[in-house]
């Protein structure tokens, strides 16, 4: 079948989903915001209020256009925190990768190939670590270029530093067992080394998509988060959760936040954004009908805690 759709108007998008069973409160707001959020974009918030596998996409639900927008905002939001989130999760596991590596086989350890179980990951890894420090600009590369000729790659504290969150985890997987890999394991407060590479594996899929702006509520992550059976301090009790949705990545989150960062506001952030939310999606996101009555998740802040600002390290 070929692909016959033409492209439409804003204000005839409007009367498509008007004649979809959508309602408009102002048909004038409306025009701006589809002249900034794409109405193809917008789909994925109307998908779930629509029979979709009728040709014309009706409307189920009695809904207006600005409470999809409320949506889109609470969803913007939820990504925004999550990557306030994982901006300290990658900053922590870099620096505890240099460290321990780097103090244990000196300061080429990245490119020892008996340090990794597989020679084909290795090889490629390999590649696509010398390919993203080629690509970099930082002014710590470019000095080490100019003033020393041996090795050709520089050290790890330099290469590691630039490398995607998404190498470093797959970089980390392929690592052989070793007393390095059980402490930054340890570190994290789990059990099992393959806990902790199924959590990074997943947190650096779930990195991109905030990148990328995608959405995350409502959205099945591609990497199903594995949850503990032990681990070394309070986790939540409930794990009869659907591991990929969003619900079990942020469990998973907050329990390493409380590890590296104490003083993280993340976990009350989060409590007010549930709260913000419209049309009580938390279903949706894989949430527990009771989660609220977890330990993990019991909303504790003292008086003076302020919310509303994104946190500094």
């Amino acid at each position: 079948m070929n692909y016959s759709k033409p492209a439409i108007t804003i204000l005839d998008q409007i009367a498509k989903l008007k004649a979809r069973g959508l309602r408009f409160d102002d048909e004038t707001l409306a025009e701006s915001y589809l002249s900034n959020i794409s109405y193809y974009r917008l789909r994925a918030y109307t998908y779930p209020f629509q029979d979709n596998s009728h040709p014309d996409h009706p409307f189920t639900t009695d809904i207006s256009f600005e409470e999809i927008i409320k949506l889109y905002v609470f969803d913007r939001k939820l990504r925004i925190l999550v990557f306030d989130a994982l901006e300290k999760i990658e900053i922590s596991f870099r620096t505890q990768l240099i460290y321990h590596y780097s103090l244990a086989y000196g300061s080429q350890w990245p490119i020892d190939r008996l340090l990794y179980k597989d020679d084909r990951r290795f090889r490629r890894i390999l590649d696509k670590l010398r390919k993203e420090i080629g690509r970099c600009n930082e002014t710590f590369l470019d000095h080490y270029n100019k003033k020393y000729t041996s090795p050709l790659d520089p050290p790890a504290w330099m290469s590691i530093e630039v490398a995607s969150f998404g190498l470093l985890s797959i970089m980390f997987s392929n690592l052989k067992v070793s007393s390095e890999k059980n402490i930054i394991t340890n570190y994290y407060g789990v059990k099992r080394i393959g806990l902790i590479e199924n959590w990074l594996h997943s947190f650096s899929n779930i990195r991109n998509i905030c990148c990328h702006h995608g959405r995350l509520w409502n959205r099945r992550l591609t990497t199903r988060i594995s949850l503990p059976k032990k681990t070394n301090n309070l986790f939540v009790e409930n794990k009869h959760i659907l591991d990929y949705k969003i619900y079990a990545a942020l469990c998973s989150m907050e329990y390493i936040l409380r590890i590296i960062s104490p003083s993280s506001t993340i976990k009350y952030r989060l409590i007010d954004l549930i709260d913000s939310q419209p049309f009580s999606q938390e279903k949706e996101m894989g949430f527990p009908t009771n989660w609220r009555e977890e330990e993990f998740w019991k909303d504790d802040r003292p008086a003076t805690v302020n919310t509303t600002k994104t946190e500094e390290e």
